[in-house]
């Protein structure tokens, strides 16, 4: 069968996490962190790159699946000829190692199951050693141990570089796996108990749900997004990735492949925002702090990108032992966008900023400075063009985008002193700095004969990103210009009722990517496009398509980076951060005043 990312759940321990099958098979998975090297990688390859799967005898595809309530605790179930059994897999908060856990119960009649767990450290490349010890199974390779026990005991033998399991469970019985990871130079970390690790995650995740303020419609929709946004946080820092894989393709086939295992600073005034408003003080202040951390130091430095530590370097190389998901090739590891000027980002972290003093997130030393050394980096440099908010691999442009981003920082810091004037700063130049970049940008980024913006000055192609213009700010949402940009970006990237991000199938600026080949429906520019709608009162509509993207998550809900409208698949890597910060704040902007508490 065709793999689809769709067919996959996510399960994770704030530091690293893995993908789930509907087939039983947890063919992804990053030890320890969510940027180490996968030891399970047939997500991205074949059997032999690793996976670890536990199902009936002859089975193929579960019969249903849900995570338990409010949590990301996964439960599957298979209905065969004999009974019916159900197996849960969860990463339990860790203590020192990180540990997967898998119980299976039986919960009708009697069924055999098997289980092969095949360990390929170095993203599938090496085969560890396997030994026995104390009860376990051990593998070794280079720096990584990984131990393998089951209570009660299972007997289990080794064949084709695997370990293979068989055993018989009926109603009411219980068998647990725990497979735990750990630098193979220390010693073997305790043992955990799964079963009250179980009890554990069920009631932590449950409690975590509660503090959320929102109940308004979709509910579910949004609390399974922001359980996400949780899992796809690295805890001991609050650096939130983009994603939790590397390479799933943008386009089946394609070289569109990247990794989004990192951090992002685009996301940073959308995630922030979301998470203030459902009453997560305590990530946002993390988020935040992250992002001090990331970003200090010279602002001619300002990365896009950052690791889950604020790690820098970020170096990208292509892996090709692995065949890529469903044949796209080729699978990289690092992100070379690292590297990219994009100016964007500067309104962003100020904007960010701004937002976290006014919500009343606890004061940190050195902010105000490093706003201010910032705005002196812009007042020189923002004129240059630069790749942009999508991280173009063509030339670079004047993109519109980029200088709204920059006026939004020159004004986010206007603001900051018109509100707190006993804070030091420009502020007559950053005045005159946010009307020669309004100015600009109304003269040369503006078609008057289409009555829209366009993606970069002299162009006449568009850009989703457009849609955010009255959402920062930059305009009134009932300015014609924006109105005419909102109809031109809906009917211009229409995809299947959908948006692209850009065009790149031909038109005359169709290699503004530097990319061959074509990509999905952009889910956070559709999102975009319905807070847009509902900003210009076109409510309706906006809600309609709200629930048609609601309505593109997979089976236990969960939103890739695009979708195929034409295939009916989801496209990109998975979960995207992204796509479900947009779900959170369109049903904040459509129904808050419902909802939010």
């Amino acid at each position: 069968m065709d793999p689809s990312i769709e067919d996959y759940a996510l399960i994770g321990d704030e530091q690293t996490a893995a993908l789930v099958g509907t087939d039983g098979s947890v063919d992804w998975l990053c030890l320890p962190r969510f940027d180490s090297a996968a030891c399970f990688a047939k997500l991205l390859g074949d059997e032999d790159n690793g996976f670890w799967r536990i199902a009936p005898v002859g089975a193929d595809r579960c019969a249903r699946r849900a995570y338990r309530r409010d949590t990301l605790v996964l439960d599957t179930e298979w209905e065969t000829a004999h009974g019916k059994v159900r197996v849960t897999d969860l990463m339990p908060q860790r203590d020192q190692a990180p540990d997967l856990v898998r119980v299976v119960e039986g919960l009708d009649g009697e069924v055999t199951l098997h289980s092969v767990l095949k360990l390929r450290f170095d993203y599938g490349s090496i085969i560890p050693w396997v030994r026995r010890a104390d009860g376990h199974r051990v593998a070794v390779a280079g720096p990584d141990s990984a131990w393998l026990r089951s209570e009660p005991e299972v007997p289990s033998w080794g064949e084709d570089f695997g370990t293979h399991a068989e055993f018989t469970v009926r109603k009411g019985e219980k068998v647990a796996f725990v497979l735990t990871w750990h630098p193979s130079h220390v010693e073997r970390p305790p043992l955990v108990d799964p079963y009250e690790s179980l009890r554990h995650s069920v009631e932590d995740w449950r409690a975590w749900v509660s503090r959320c303020r929102y109940d308004g419609p979709y509910r579910d929709a949004v609390v399974r997004s922001l359980i996400t946004l949780k899992a796809l946080t690295y805890a001991p820092t609050g650096g939130i990735v983009a994603a939790a894989t590397t390479s799933l393709p943008e386009e089946p086939g394609g070289v569109r492949n990247w990794d989004y295992r990192y951090c992002w600073l685009r996301d940073s005034t959308l995630t922030l925002g979301a998470l203030l408003a459902v009453g997560y003080q305590e990530e946002a202040e993390a988020w935040r702090n992250w992002l001090l951390r990331a970003v200090a130091g010279d602002p001619a430095d300002l990365q896009i990108m950052y690791g889950v530590a604020g790690e820098r370097r970020l170096p990208e190389f292509e892996l090709p032992w692995l065949s890529g998901f469903a044949g796209s090739a080729p699978v990289r590891v690092g992100n070379d966008a690292v590297n990219q000027l994009q100016l964007d980002v500067y309104g962003e972290v100020m904007d960010s900023l701004s937002l976290a003093r006014e919500s009343g997130l606890s004061a940190q030393p050195d902010v105000w400075a490093l706003q201010t050394a910032l705005m002196d980096f812009l007042r020189t440099h923002w004129r240059q063009p630069d790749e942009g908010l999508w991280e173009v691999r063509g030339s670079r442009r004047q993109f519109v985008h980029s200088k709204v981003m920059v006026w939004v920082a020159a004004d986010r810091a206007v603001r900051t002193l018109e509100h707190h004037p006993e804070l030091d700063g420009d502020l007559d130049g950053w005045r005159a700095l946010r009307e020669e970049v309004h100015r600009e940008v109304c003269e040369k980024g503006y078609d008057p004969a289409r009555n829209t913006f366009t993606q970069s000055y002299g162009s006449r192609e568009l850009d989703a990103a457009l849609l955010l213009i009255p959402r920062v700010g930059f305009l009134p949402p009932d300015d014609p210009r924006v109105i005419g940009t909102i109809d031109a970006v809906r009917e211009e990237l229409d995809h299947g009722g959908f948006l692209r991000r850009y065009t790149t199938d031909g038109a005359d600026d169709s290699a503004v990517d530097g990319l061959p080949g074509s990509e999905g429906a952009f889910l956070v520019c559709s999102f975009w496009l319905a807070d847009a709608l509902h900003m210009t009162g076109r409510t309706k509509e906006a809600r309609e398509l709200f629930e048609r993207l609601a309505g593109l998550a997979n089976d236990v809900g969960l939103l890739s980076e695009e979708f195929d409208p034409v295939t009916g698949r989801q496209l990109g890597n998975v979960p995207q951060a992204f796509s479900h910060i947009g779900l959170v704040n369109t049903a904040l902007a459509l129904f808050g005043a419902d909802g939010a508490g």
